[in-house]
């Protein structure tokens, strides 16, 4: 089947297109966008995280004809205009992106991408920074396995604290 959807604002089509296959699968091998993680497979690590129809989701767990005609945006999508890692060249990083590699946050980086995803959500309707227990509470459904969660949560209140300053017009 073919499988119309806009990913990262974009118009995209994915042919060939099986019943069983998942969003996932078809963002990273069909389309190219490596970002969100094939890890469990379950929908029990959030590494797949991205978001449909402005809603986090487990892409491991969305079939593909679920999509058709949806908005789908990754990781790769949060960013605002082809800022790179690489160097130090972040300036096309949104917040989160950005606060995650200042704090430390990213280690492997096999779940960064879905982290990043849910903590952009968490702080899309946050106003000034959140309690640690809500931090947590909306990262419950993503799993690190090579570090403490603190430097995450390090992260989480960097980019809720300079998104903050922001709005109030000061620069952090």
């Amino acid at each position: 089947m073919r499988v119309n959807l806009t990913v990262n604002g974009r118009p995209m089509t994915a042919d060939d297109v099986w019943e069983g296959e998942s969003l996932l699968y078809v963002l990273r091998e069909r389309l190219g966008l490596p970002g969100a993680k094939n890890a469990c497979e379950q929908g029990e690590c959030g590494s797949c995280t991205v978001y449909l129809d402005g809603a986090p989701v487990c892409a491991c767990l969305v079939a593909a004809g679920q999509a058709e005609g949806r908005e789908v945006v990754t990781v790769e999508g949060l960013a605002t205009s082809g800022g790179e890692l690489d160097g130090g060249l972040d300036s096309g990083l949104n917040e989160v992106q950005r606060a995650f590699v200042d704090a430390g946050a990213v280690q492997c980086g096999f779940c960064t991408p879905g982290l990043v995803v849910q903590a952009h959500a968490l702080l899309a309707d946050a106003d000034g920074v959140p309690p640690d227990a809500d931090i947590r509470e909306a990262l419950a459904g993503n799993l690190c396995r090579c570090t403490g969660y603190e430097k995450i949560l390090d992260a989480v209140r960097l980019a809720a604290a300079r998104r903050s300053a922001a709005a109030h017009g000061f620069r952090s």
